[in-house]
């Protein structure tokens, strides 16, 4: 049976990198195209060596032969997770494969040489913002490679008064521009770049 730290829900996506821009400053332009983010398609893992768990997200812990400890759980917003029996484990700021090695540390305690493996199962803790004059501002969650029209569609689009030419994303101290009718016209559509988590898109 599984313990009550478990969370009924099962498939998700995943992200490593994003694309960056070429310079810093006030006002800066990618050089060039971004390539897609490494997020997987629903239902696969993330890359295990490279993708840092946070918040929210949820881990598939799979140990053979041991059901009472197999199952989803959700990593709590001090970074652990709670198994039954073996108690809060580390998780936040780690990768799949090192929350593993803590899995089967603390499993070690309770079981002959635990067979563990651990996955990212759902991220929840990428996120970006939508400001400005659009249809919905607000946060959404960053769980499959997204670009900046995408984000404006998913926000219900720009409203009748937005400035179009004047979009930006703001990252950090960096300020990426964004024409919202050359793209959708087919130019300069290396302004188009991929989100990353924490940006806010600006739209005056």
């Amino acid at each position: 049976m599984l313990a009550s730290g478990l969370v009924p829900f099962g498939t998700g996506n995943a992200f490593a990198r994003q694309a960056g821009s070429t310079q810093t400053g006030q006002e800066t332009k990618p050089s060039t195209p971004a390539a897609a983010p490494n997020i997987s398609s629903p239902g696969a893992a993330v890359d295990t060596k490279s993708f840092k768990v946070g918040p929210q997200d949820v881990l598939k812990v799979i140990v053979w032969r041991e059901q009472d400890f197999t199952g989803l759980y959700t990593v709590h917003s001090d970074g652990k997770i709670t198994l039954p029996l073996a108690g809060d484990i580390q998780a936040g700021g780690l990768t799949a494969d090192e929350i593993q090695k803590n899995v089967t540390a603390a499993l070690s305690k309770l079981i002959h040489k635990p067979n563990v493996t651990v996955t990212v199962q759902q991220v929840l803790s990428q996120k970006y913002f939508m400001d400005g004059e659009v249809g919905r501002p607000g946060e959404y969650q960053l769980s499959a490679p997204t670009t900046v029209l995408e984000a404006i569609s998913v926000a219900g689009g720009l409203r009748e008064f937005a400035n179009s030419k004047k979009i930006y994303v703001l990252r950090g101290d960096q300020r990426l521009r964004f024409n919202y009718k050359d793209v959708i016209k087919g130019k300069n559509l290396d302004q188009n770049i991929y989100l990353q988590s924490g940006d806010h898109v600006i739209v005056p």
